[in-house]
């Protein structure tokens, strides 16, 4: 649970933006000696850390949508503080608040952080004094920090337009090289061949959101190429995939691998069949559980920390509302990373809290460098970027005015305990029993999609662009079942069909390195399995 991966590719990219979005707002309030509204400009700046993987054209209006969102909770919590100033009230807002954040989130597959920086500002926002004057003005600061958190985001166009879809295609040919250096066979193909075509997948998707040019044509080739890999790993050089993957990091023109069949048999419109997501609609059904979790799990969390005369119950929320995983297991994982990463933090916040009492001036310096930090660190384990992000918190309580530490860290410790202990309970006790039936779902895709390609592979001449389309949804449908049988296996009451998923994962990709050498995509062969394939 612990141990420290390897950073993102891109770790700097979301911490220099919101260092970049944060530190004007922050510098001009202290200028005017108006810390205290801070956090109203913070609510819009951290819209910087959303949609980096996009590319820019799906980004802008990502990025947009999430400042519309990060107001509208901020509203709804400022416009609440400022009708009432029951405990018990503002904790239900803010437990229902969450709810809603996490399944839009999910439901959108925003990436990350998610709904915990939505909860964090809505929640907080409940428990600091308002009137109803003042909400309007808040909002618009809000709203103005959002526009330049925006145009932080967008900048990196002026500079390398595709670099997202290079990034992306990159991924899925080094990990479809990973998959293709163990032949298909070890204790490890498995696993690698789930991450190569999670990866491809997630490519496609990347390159199908991007407007079409040639290089976006140019990278949908390069895609192939890692399909190709995916579905026949004994016939291709990974050393050549990896070749490609450096290439696309740098700054140079795209590749254009010429050893292709025909583009409109490849990448014509039938591509978008394996990579279209259903409606975000249509999923709010699965995450009936995960919302029911969220607002249970919040709410009593707030309501035990109130119980205990904890000052701050919104913390205790905030806690819970981060734990919620796709199943039970992760959600485990997740609740002792954050009870590792805020103790730590607390020991960390003791240790700034003299040099902050300096000036104002190192106050913000230093939650400046706490918010690069916790970007920074994050990807590598999410307790390790928790280490920032406690201190943080409690130093944002600061901007007004200074307060006893002593307290503030006797609330931290009570809130991080009492969120994570709530919020894995209700995680617990409330099952997702629809997690069998999406299994089920998945496999009989999974099934008809491979069926589909096999009547296929039996015509003598199927018609063209229908062989590429039955692979492309098969290999989408193959995806589709890993992950929901991942989800499904950390439910600790869920027994899964084990021998039917590994044999129909096991059937689908036969199926699909049959379409591959039907097709006649296959690189570098010698001529003795050349001559095989005619005989054959």
């Amino acid at each position: 649970m612990l141990r420290l991966g390897r950073p993102s590719d891109i770790w700097f990219k979301p911490a220099l933006s919101v260092l970049a979005a944060v530190a004007p707002p922050n510098l001009i309030l202290l200028a005017l000696g108006r810390l205290d509204l801070a956090m109203y400009t913070m609510a819009g700046s951290l819209c910087a850390l959303y949609a980096h993987n996009r590319p820019y054209p799906a980004r802008a209006k990502v990025l947009a949508w999430v400042v519309l969102g990060m107001t509208g909770g901020l509203a709804v919590a400022l416009l609440t503080a400022s009708l009432t100033t029951d405990a018990v009230a503002l904790v239900t807002v803010g437990a229902l608040l969450a709810a809603a954040q996490k399944v839009l989130c999910d439901a959108t597959r925003l990436g990350p952080p998610g709904n915990v920086v939505l909860t964090f500002i809505s929640s907080a926002a409940l428990f600091v004094p308002q009137t109803p004057g003042q909400v309007p003005g808040r909002l618009g600061l809000a709203l103005a920090a959002g526009a330049w958190a925006w145009l932080i985001g967008m900048a990196p166009a002026l500079v390398r337009p595709h670099g997202p879809e290079r990034r992306a295609t990159a991924h899925a040919l080094t990990a479809a090289a990973a998959y293709a250096a163990t032949d298909g066979v070890g204790d490890h193909h498995v696993r690698t061949r789930a991450a190569a075509a999670a990866a491809v997948h997630t490519a496609w998707q990347t390159l199908l959101s991007a407007r079409p040019t040639q290089t976006r044509r140019a990278l949908e080739r390069l895609v192939v190429r890692a399909e190709i890999a995916l579905a026949a790993p004994a016939d291709t050089d990974p050393t050549r995939l990896r070749g490609w993957a450096r290439r696309l990091r740098g700054t140079g023109p795209v590749l254009h691998p010429g050893d292709l069949v025909d583009d409109d048999e490849l990448l014509g419109a039938d591509a978008e069949v394996a990579a279209t997501a259903p409606s975000p609609w249509l999923r709010l059904g699965a995450l009936a559980p995960i919302a029911t979790r969220t607002a249970l799990g919040c709410a009593f969390a707030g309501y035990v920390s109130l119980a205990l005369g904890v000052g701050r119950p919104y913390w205790a929320l905030v806690t819970a509302a981060s734990l919620y995983q796709a199943n039970v297991t992760l959600t485990w994982r997740r609740a002792v990373q954050r009870v590792v990463g805020n103790l730590i933090g607390v020991l960390a916040f003791a240790a700034l809290v003299p040099l902050t009492r300096l000036t104002q001036a190192a106050l913000v310096l230093v939650c400046l460098a706490l918010n690069f930090g916790a970007e920074a660190l994050i990807s590598r384990n999410y307790w390790l970027g928790s280490v920032c992000v406690t201190p943080m918190a409690l130093l944002v309580t600061e901007f007004a005015r200074a307060q006893d530490s002593g307290r503030l860290i006797t609330d931290r410790l009570a809130d991080t305990f009492v969120g994570a202990v709530v919020g894995f309970v209700a995680a617990v006790v409330v099952t997702d029993r629809r997690a069998g039936d999406r299994l089920g779902h998945a496999l009989t895709a999974v099934e008809r999609k491979r069926e589909q390609t096999a009547r296929l592979l039996a015509e003598p001449c199927p018609a063209p662009g229908t062989l590429e389309s039955a692979r492309r949804g098969l290999a989408a449908a193959l995806v589709d079942l890993r992950a929901t049988a991942d989800a499904a296996s950390g439910e600790w009451w869920q027994r899964l069909p084990e021998e039917r998923v590994v044999a129909a994962e096991q059937c689908g990709h036969r199926t699909l390195a049959a379409t591959v050498r039907r097709q006649g995509l296959l690189l570098d062969r010698d001529a003795t399995t050349e001559a095989e394939d005619v005989r054959r």
